[in-house]
């Protein structure tokens, strides 16, 4: 498995990957397949919430010729696998085996909801399908989620391109459809309706299809530079400049007065249990009271509070496996050796009910009294805490 730009992806070869989506078929729970390409990777810089999504899907196929590069670069190992050959596979299957299939088409896109019909009709007789024209967004309406579950489908194909199908997708496995396996395949019909023509073999192997699809369609001009230059130029900076640098990060102390004393906000990380830590995040060229604010809003919904303190730079950490390393030993780490921690202090005074994490954040929050804050912190947070306690106290 690779690590690029902190996405975990191309683990398994072809042969794996066919035995896996055999297996995925059998499970009881829905399982999600994503294939992440260097403009979905770029967009996950910027999305916390895809991001969180592409690493925990069920399987990540590594989806375009610029990631090969990266970990060739980083000595990685990856296998690469497109969706545009993935999505005969699934077909393949889905008709050897009468599966029911769900596709889920974008109302805007190249190819109409009658002509993938007439295609799967002509090639593909023994699929159970149906064609869903939705307009592109992130979450499915009531209606769709009752649809989608009175067909039952083996299957969820969506082609609405990224973010939206990793997001869609993904809420209907949260909300437990009755489905096996949802991908999201962007245009990858496409090339089937002959709507677009895909690249020679030579140019895939050489890795110019984006040429390919330049001179087809010009106006993809934009998206194609992101996807090249853009994403080499962020993936050289990661892989060789990052690693001698600290990240500028903050972190917001939001407490409330009570008659008990003093009372803290801490947040339980998503990806650990009882790791209990601050609220936290990069600064991204924002002051360390923007940042702050910033960070609570989108993780708590904090929108009631009075700022009471901001200082720099505080402490600093080296990234390990406990605070910001992949405690996968088969990943590499690269980005940030480690963070500078500034820190805000904010007094909270809106109502507890109105307090909601991001799911892609935090599994959990509480209240934690002051004389409690200390233990109740994970064991590499206690330095810091201890730190920001005084700070809290010295107002």
């Amino acid at each position: 498995m690779a690590n690029i730009l902190g996405i975990k992806t191309g683990e398994l070869n072809k042969k794996q990957t066919e035995k896996k989506i055999k297996d995925y078929f059998n499970f009881s729970a829905c399982q999600q397949i994503v294939t992440p390409n260097p403009e979905i990777i770029l967009k996950a810089q910027k999305d916390e919430e895809l991001f969180y999504i592409l690493n925990e899907a069920n399987l990540s196929l590594a989806d375009g010729f610029g990631l090969k590069i990266i970990t060739l670069l980083s000595h990685q190992k990856l296998f690469r696998q497109t969706g545009a050959d993935l999505l005969p596979h699934l077909l393949n299957e889905a008709n050897s085996n009468n599966r029911k299939i769900i596709i889920l088409n974008r109302s805007d896109g190249l190819s109409s909801k009658e002509e993938i019909e007439n295609y799967l009709k002509k090639k593909y007789v023994k699929i159970d399908f149906l064609i869903l024209n939705i307009e592109v967004k992130e979450k499915p309406s009531d209606k769709e989620c009752a649809t989608i579950n009175i067909f039952a489908p083996d299957l969820i194909i969506s082609l609405f391109g990224a973010p939206y199908q990793e997001k869609y997708i993904h809420n209907l496995k949260k909300n437990n459809l009755n489905f096996k396996i949802g991908v999201g395949l962007g245009g990858a019909f496409d090339f089937l309706t002959g709507k677009v023509k895909r690249a020679p073999s030579l140019m895939r192997r050489a890795g110019l299809e984006w040429l390919w699809r330049l001179i087809q369609q010009p106006k993809r001009i934009t998206r194609i530079y992101q996807a090249t230059f853009v994403f080499f130029f962020k993936s050289l900076k990661w892989l060789y400049i990052l690693p001698l640098l600290y990240r500028q990060n903050v972190a917001v102390l939001v407490y409330r007065n009570t008659s008990a004393g003093k009372e803290i906000i801490i947040v339980e990380r998503q990806d650990e249990k009882n790791h209990w830590q601050l609220i936290q995040g990069g600064t991204e060229g924002l002051s360390i009271e923007m940042a702050g604010l910033k960070e609570m809003s989108e993780e708590l919904n904090i929108k009631d509070y009075q700022v009471k303190g901001v200082y720099k730079n505080l402490y600093k950490y080296l990234f390990e496996k406990n605070n910001g390393k992949y405690r996968d030993s088969k990943l590499r780490h690269f980005g940030y050796k480690g963070q500078k921690q500034s820190l805000i202090i904010v007094k909270f005074t809106g109502r507890e009910a109105d307090i909601k994490i991001n799911y892609w954040d935090h599994q959990n929050w509480k209240f934690i009294n002051e004389r409690d804050f200390i233990t109740a912190l994970h064991h590499c947070r206690q330095e810091a805490g201890k730190i920001y306690l005084k700070k809290l106290n010295k107002l």
